[in-house]
C-alpha cells in the first residue's frame, strides 16, 4: 500500500491544474509543464487538491500510484519556484565558465569540454570552481548536473573531479612502498 500515494496535491494559490484523459497540465507563474500517467492511475482535480488513485490492485498499480502523485507534487512545485543542485570541482586546473550557452569545462583532457546549456536549465558558475544548475523540472536538472559531473567524477584516492556539494568521497589508501 502506498503511503505517499494517499496523500493529495495542494494547488497553492496562482497555480491550476486542468486534467484531459491521462495528461494533467498545470500552469503558474513560471510557466506550464505536463505529465502523462500510465493507464493504472487516475488522476482528478478537486478544487484546490490534485488525488490520484490506482485502479486495480495489481503491484504495477501501486507502484504508478506513489510515482504518479510525486511526480505531480514536482511539477507543481517547478511552476511556483526553481529546483538546483551545485556542483563543486575539485583538482589542480579544474575549472568552469559560462560563455553564453555554453558551459566550458578544463578537466585536465587534453582538450577543453564544451557542454552545450539545454533551454529551459541555467547554470551559473559563482567561482570557477562551484557550478549551479537551476531549472523548473526537476528531473532535467538532475540530468543535467548528472551529466556535467559525468565528464570527471570524483577519484577515490586524491578526491579531484566534479561532486555533488556536500557530496562524500571515500579515500582509498594509496600504494605502499
Amino acid at each position: 500500500m502506498s503511503r505517499i500515494g494517499k496523500k493529495p496535491v495542494e494547488l497553492p494559490s496562482g497555480v491550476s491544474a486542468s486534467v484531459s484523459g491521462q495528461t494533467i497540465e498545470v500552469k503558474g507563474p513560471k510557466g506550464t509543464q505536463s505529465f502523462t500517467a500510465t493507464d493504472d492511475v487516475t488522476i482528478a482535480v478537486d478544487d484546490n487538491l490534485v488525488t490520484v488513485t490506482p485502479r486495480g490492485k495489481s503491484k504495477r498499480a501501486r507502484q504508478q500510484w506513489g510515482m504518479s502523485r510525486t511526480v505531480i507534487s514536482n511539477l507543481v512545485h517547478g511552476v511556483q519556484n526553481t529546483f538546483k543542485k551545485d556542483l563543486e570541482i575539485q583538482g589542480v586546473g579544474y575549472r568552469a565558465q559560462v560563455q553564453g550557452n555554453v558551459l566550458k569545462l578544463n578537466l585536465g583532457l587534453s582538450h577543453d569540454v564544451d557542454f552545450p546549456i539545454p533551454e529551459g536549465i541555467t547554470i551559473t558558475a559563482a567561482k570557477p570552481t562551484e557550478l549551479t544548475v537551476e531549472g523548473h523540472d526537476l528531473q532535467q536538472v538532475g540530468q543535467v548536473a548528472s551529466d556535467i559531473r559525468d565528464w570527471r567524477r570524483p577519484e577515490p584516492y586524491k578526491g579531484k573531479g566534479i561532486r555533488y556539494k556536500g557530496e562524500y568521497i571515500f579515500q582509498k589508501e594509496g600504494k605502499k612502498k
